[in-house]
């Protein structure tokens, strides 16, 4: 991650800090390339992961589930957090960081949207959570952060996001998932 200041160079730690973030990054792309380039999960990660553009999946499955259970609350409320997970995590939060996005170096198997934004942190993750959060509010938890957690490490196997980004989203969606449940019920 490069510093929010573009005038401003990292200090000695920041720099440490940063080189050991891209190590980890690394290491984690680097375990992960043995799963790339199969069919089916590439189809499993690609289509997870354009499902969840623009939050569409959980806008789809949070009207699912009102309709089901006859209360139009649910897609509401769910659409209410995400639409503030959105703009806090695509503006401000992204904002601050300046960082990369990894590096494509072959065609990808599959066609895919290439964000224009900070890759830190992801906000396909941040968004997983959010909505995790909200449809586990009547049953089925183990699902639906089963479906968050396949449609974040989407974000690694298409290379869209570092490990570190996905990481990031992880725990801003935990965080602000925690708080729409407390505030939207």
């Amino acid at each position: 991650m490069e510093p929010a200041d573009n005038d401003e160079q990292p200090t000695t730690d920041d720099a440490a800090w940063l080189q050991a973030v891209d190590r980890i990054d690394n290491r984690i792309d680097h375990a992960w390339e043995s799963l790339r380039g199969r069919p089916a999960i590439d189809r499993l990660f690609y289509t997870a992961s354009e499902a969840a553009d623009f939050s569409v999946l959980w806008h789809t499955l949070g009207v699912g589930q009102a309709i089901v259970k006859d209360d139009p609350r649910i897609a509401i409320t769910l659409s209410i957090a995400l639409g503030l997970e959105s703009a806090l995590i695509n503006g401000p939060v992204k904002s601050l960081f300046k960082r990369n996005r990894p590096l494509q170096d072959t065609p990808r198997p599959l066609k895919l949207r290439q964000p224009k934004t900070s890759s830190f942190p992801s906000g396909h993750a941040s968004a997983a959570m959010v909505a995790a959060a909200m449809l586990s509010r009547h049953g089925g938890a183990p699902v639906w952060y089963a479906v968050a957690g396949v449609v974040a490490t989407s974000r690694i196997h298409v290379r869209i996001h570092h490990g570190s980004d996905v990481a990031g989203g992880l725990v801003a969606g935990v965080a602000l998932g925690i708080l729409a449940r407390r505030v939207l019920g």
